[in-house]
């Protein structure tokens, strides 16, 4: 058969990796068969001094047993034998008649003679006997041998194609590429924890910067899942840009171009973060009050100068202290007094600008130290985790709204996915903020992958909306445990490599935070120059997942045992770390697949970039649409050794 070639398996643009699917088309065909074990003589030394002793006990046996039945006649033969020898005596001493003794002599002498004779017949037919047996033993002998030598060409027959079955499986790729191609909209992760958060956004995002696009990670789980990725692009030949909020806001320029249109509409969101239950009508209201104040502040207004004009228009505090700041001047403040008149009505509308004030405040400092930054094809965006809940919410909830409006004003990508959005934690949003969000990304086709903790009401009315795919992770409720099988299928039966459970229990939890970029970072506008880089090698080096998987060693990577379950909530809820059970919907059908999202596995000497269907098609094409089963799978070798991090498509 002839193999594909290596480079079929480069990385492929239009995909988007997920994890590796383990599959062993050719099961281990067990020990060898045993080798026949010959009996009797083989033509050793030891066997042959073995048979002539076996053979002299044979003849001593017959001999003894020859003696035994003629001691009577070698006895009388002893008696005639004395009797003829009396005889004689008797005649030479005068006591016998000569012609007497003749006689008795004759007769005597003739009975010893038959018994001797008898004797000599008796040891002539041990001698047959034992000559007899001999022959008999050499036929059975040959005859084993013959079978024996038989058997050893069957042996020699079945140990080739034992051989051959090894070799072959021994030669197959074990894990396949779990992709989705880049016609999907949207990828929901629902489940995990945050080491398997950090392993998926790894892959993906090492997977999508090597492919010549620009990835945006907006980390609203506060476990710091991207630091793997960002030292994996930092090796690469990239600088990534890390905010760590609410340190960097006042370097956080985003919205800062946006038309006051749009900007109260970002702000109105933001406010609505704390009140889960508002309706459109509550959005409105806030959003014509702000649209009215940004008219009065006018273009390129700050989040302060909203502040200082919610205060004056809610009458909080001493608006001279604003006009002292310069955050607001009389005209303006004139202006906003008589904005909504004087009716009873205003008690309305200060209480609602009191409450934008109190929630909007927090982001006073937005932009107000903005750089121009050099250029960056990997920027993170992640909350504290020693900073207030409510904060950053409100945070998460601001960087959400206004990267969905900065979507909204850009023209459509010609490649799918070329710019990625990846929300952790998606389920600390709103679901009318994720709804904009998908919806912009969808427009402008950008790629948009959304990992959610729990299967809230507001997730699971989300959970692969539109043309996307779902990817379970770990679901450790009961409950979420349930919904995630009924939407999988508990018919579906998934193979789990040994390795994915023994890796995934070896790497320790996230630890420690980011490191801000953003306040270290000097102005520039130099193109770098490409570099190229090993992407396996920095695998290894740079994330937990490569160090652990080479702690582990060579022979715990080439296990080959696995085991298969179920889809049961029992199931998910004990899923390795980094198991991804993935569903999307393709032509043929709904497929379901459990892929490893260890990024280490890339490393891996029998991993393939390519796809278990790819593959199975190509074994058909090659051998003439037979059972891909009776062929190896192609080899599809190593992954590439050199990788470019810019490389356009």
């Amino acid at each position: 058969m002839t193999d594909v070639h290596p480079e079929h398996a480069q990385l492929q643009a239009d995909r988007i990796y997920l994890g590796w699917q383990y599959v062993l088309l050719h099961p281990d065909p067990g020990p060898p068969p045993k080798r026949p074990s010959p009996i009797g003589d083989t033509g050793d030394p030891a066997d042959a001094a073995e048979q002539a002793r076996v053979d002299t006990e044979l003849l001593r046996r017959e001999k003894l047993q020859e003696d035994l039945l003629n001691r009577p006649v070698r006895i009388f033969r002893i008696f005639m034998i004395f009797l003829t020898l009396l005889i004689f005596a008797l005649a030479l001493l005068g006591y016998l008649d000569w012609s007497f003794a003749l006689i008795g002599f004759v007769a005597a002498g003739g009975v010893a003679g038959i018994c001797s004779y008898a004797l000599l017949q008796g040891d002539r037919a041990v001698r047959y006997r034992v000559l007899e047996q001999q022959a008999r033993d050499d036929r059975v002998r040959q005859e084993r041998d013959k079978e024996l030598f038989r058997a050893q060409e069957e042996h020699a027959q079945r140990y080739r194609e034992w051989q051959e079955v090894k070799d072959r499986h021994d030669r197959q790729v074990n894990w396949y590429a779990v992709a989705v191609p880049d016609e999907i909209d949207r990828i929901d992760v629902a489940g995990g924890t945050l080491p398997g958060w950090s392993a998926l956004i790894t892959l993906i995002g090492a997977t999508r910067l090597y492919s010549g696009g620009h990835l945006t990670v907006l980390d609203l789980s506060e476990g710091a899942i991207a630091k793997d990725l960002i030292e994996l692009a930092r090796r690469g030949g990239d600088d990534p840009l890390v905010w760590v909020l609410p340190v960097d806001l006042p370097r956080l320029d985003l919205g800062a171009t946006l038309k006051p249109e749009a900007f109260a509409d970002v702000l109105a969101h933001v406010v609505s973060v704390s009140e889960e239950h508002r309706t459109t009508r509550d959005l409105s209201f806030d959003n014509a009050i702000l649209e009215r104040v940004l008219e009065v502040l006018g273009e390129n207004a700050t989040i302060s100068q909203v502040t200082a004009a919610l205060r004056a228009l809610a009458q909080v505090g001493d608006p001279r202290d604003d006009l002292r700041f310069g955050l607001i001047t009389a005209t303006q403040l004139e202006r906003i007094g008589t904005l909504f008149g004087r009716g009873v009505s205003d008690r309305v509308v200060i209480e609602r600008a009191w409450a934008l004030e109190s929630q909007l405040r927090k982001l006073e400092t937005l932009g107000t130290q903005a750089v121009r930054l050099p250029p960056a094809r990997l920027r993170v965006v992640s909350m504290d985790r020693q900073a207030g809940v409510f904060g950053n919410r409100v945070l998460g909830t601001y960087v959400a709204t206004a990267l969905t409006h900065i979507l909204r004003q850009s023209p459509a990508s010609e490649r799918p996915w070329y710019h990625t959005i990846i929300v952790a934690g998606a389920d600390k949003l709103r679901g009318d903020v994720l709804d904009r969000l998908m919806d912009a990304c969808e427009t402008s086709r950008t790629g948009l992958v959304l990992t959610y903790r729990s299967l809230t009401p507001t997730v699971r009315e989300r959970l692969g909306r539109g043309h996307a795919a779902v990817a379970f992770m770990r679901l450790g409720n009961a409950e979420d445990a349930r919904v995630a099988s009924e939407h999988v299928g508990t018919e579906h039966r998934l193979e789990l490599a040994q390795l994915t459970e023994t890796i995934s229990a070896s790497v320790p939890g996230l630890d420690g935070g980011y490191t801000s970029t953003i306040s270290q970072v000097e102005e520039s506008t130099e193109e770098r120059d490409d570099n190229r880089t090993d992407l396996a090698g920095d695998i290894t080096e740079s994330t937990e997942w490569g160090r652990t998987a080479t702690k582990i060693g060579e022979k715990e990577r080439v296990l080959q045992r696995s085991r298969e379950f179920l889809v049961e909530p029992h199931q998910l809820q004990q899923l390795p770390t980094t198991s991804v059970i993935v569903t999307d919907a393709t032509a043929e059908g709904r497929r379901v697949r459990l892929a490893d999202a260890n990024p280490a596995i890339l490393t891996f000497p029998k991993t393939t970039l390519g796809e278990l269907e790819d593959v199975r098609d190509a074994v058909l094409a090659q051998n003439g649409n037979e059972d891909p089963g009776e062929e190896p799978p192609p080899n599809l070798g190593p992954p590439p050794p050199r990788l470019d991090w810019r490389k356009e498509r």
